[in-house]
């Protein structure tokens, strides 16, 4: 913006107000007329089919795309009318595919906060789940041998495995302390039992922040403090885990499914 605006608080809190988005040509929007609010200090889980328009909900928040109508306010202040850096600064994304870059794991976790201490590093490795492998990593060979957080990772992180890159990548996102973290289904390639772990230690090391998540598993979303279900672009039910049940049919459809599924396996 040519003028961008500064906003008054700093606590995190994210709106939307009758938010629409269409992707250029497409015929219907992806997103049609949602509007919430996710507090500070309290987790917004975002759950619906494949398709329903979570991806592109949490991607208008550091616009990586735009609405196309409506407002998307992080701290009261529409994300348009925000000067780039200071929305950077405030939002940490932790995309669905996560990403990691050549150089070294400390250089990953410091993207966001070059400044970082060893000891802020290990303490979101440690929520992330992550200290383990972090520790026990080495990379090079000879006089280049490299460890623990000097080891080194590859372009895209393709010499960690799947859930090892889900990880660091949160991690990463922790080293930031920004005010507002989104995790676009960032628990989906960890186990049941490092999901639970990992949760239980987000909550205390976020507890001040906004937390918006969106997640396929009902398991990683029952203790959020609201839940948003999406379908087909819209809100269809909105509460705790124990209103929707009572209240939405597609949450419980959703529920039903995953019950049904790990009783089958």
């Amino acid at each position: 913006p040519a003028h961008p605006r500064t906003p008054e608080h700093h606590d995190g809190t994210v709106e939307f107000r009758e938010v629409t988005f269409a992707y250029p040509g497409a015929e219907a929007p992806v997103l049609d007329g949602v509007s919430f609010t996710a507090p500070a200090g309290k987790t917004t889980a975002i759950i619906g089919s494949t398709g329903s328009g979570k991806t592109t909900l949490v991607n208008l928040i550091p616009r990586l795309y735009d609405a196309t109508s409506g407002e998307v306010l992080v701290d009261g202040v529409p994300v348009t009318q925000m000067d780039r850096a200071t929305l950077t600064r405030a939002v940490g994304l932790v995309p669905q595919k996560p990403y990691l870059f050549s150089g070294t794991v400390a250089e990953n976790l410091r993207f966001g906060r070059p400044e970082a201490s060893e000891d802020e590093l290990w303490a979101a490795l440690d929520t992330a789940q992550a200290t383990d492998f972090v520790s026990e990593r080495t990379t090079g060979s000879g006089e280049d041998v490299r460890t623990g957080l000097e080891s080194g990772i590859s372009q895209g992180g393709t010499n960690v495995s799947g859930g090892q890159r889900q990880r660091l990548c949160i991690a990463r996102a922790l080293v930031a302390r920004p005010r507002v973290y989104l995790f676009d289904d960032s628990f989906s390639a960890l186990d049941v039992t490092t999901d639970a772990k990992l949760r239980a230690a987000l909550g205390e090391y976020t507890q001040d922040a906004t937390v918006i998540m969106v997640a396929q598993r009902v398991s990683s979303i029952t203790e959020a403090d609201q839940i948003i279900v999406l379908d087909e672009g819209k809100i269809v039910g909105q509460g705790t885990h124990h209103e929707l049940l009572d209240s939405s049919e597609t949450y419980r459809e959703i529920v039903d499914s995953q019950i049904t599924a790990e009783e089958l396996a």
